[in-house]
């Protein structure tokens, strides 16, 4: 016997569904389970970008734990790929504040690699996450560059961003339909329906 959910119970879903911090899923998690299912279904490949570390000294008597290691080099931003044709890289930034994002949670070595990605053409942006609120925004990675090298704030704040990015829809599949918002920003369309 199949026990069928009542149109009660699939309110309760869907209102779960809204918000990703309910459900108990951090940032990253939301984002990389959002890429596999854009790859599943063909519409984008866009992976994680590792970093790059350089391992001195491991244990190979407590299961080869690594107990020294160092980074080999600053990293660039947290996902590349591909999207309609186009190549596409991103930095991924959560906070806890209603009001910003603190330019403290940005390198200087990310803005010189996103600005390098938006000179050769490539797609670039922002996710940012206020965890506290439950809202996503996508942000052109050139707006971000432009008031970081500015340096009259210390930290972008909520309305802005608010007001010149994407908020970003959460559902269950893809959790953060954050393609759709590339297509407002990028490709100029109103709409993009998920296959």
């Amino acid at each position: 016997m199949v026990n069928y959910p009542n149109k009660k119970d699939v309110s309760k879903l869907e209102k779960s569904f809204h918000n990703f911090a309910n459900r108990g899923m951090n940032f990253e998690h939301a984002v990389n389970t959002s890429n596999d299912y854009y790859d599943e279904v063909k519409r984008a490949i866009i992976t994680k970008r590792p970093t790059p570390i350089h391992v001195v000294k491991v244990d190979y008597a407590d299961n080869a734990r690594i107990k020294d290691a160092y980074f080999e080099k600053q990293s660039t931003a947290d996902y590349n790929g591909v999207y309609r044709s186009r190549y596409i890289d991103f930095e991924c930034k959560e906070t806890k504040s209603k009001t910003s994002l603190s330019f403290g949670n940005i390198s200087s070595h990310q803005i010189k690699h996103l600005e390098k990605v938006i000179f050769h053409g490539g797609i670039a942006f922002f996710l940012i996450h206020f965890a506290t609120l439950g809202e996503v925004y996508l942000l052109d990675a050139k707006i971000v560059c432009e008031f970081y090298n500015k340096q009259e704030r210390k930290s972008i704040p909520y309305n802005f961003i608010q007001e010149k990015g994407v908020l970003v829809e959460q559902s269950f599949m893809p959790r953060l339909k954050y393609l759709d918002a590339v297509d407002k920003v990028f490709f100029n369309e109103a709409q993009k329906v998920d296959l």
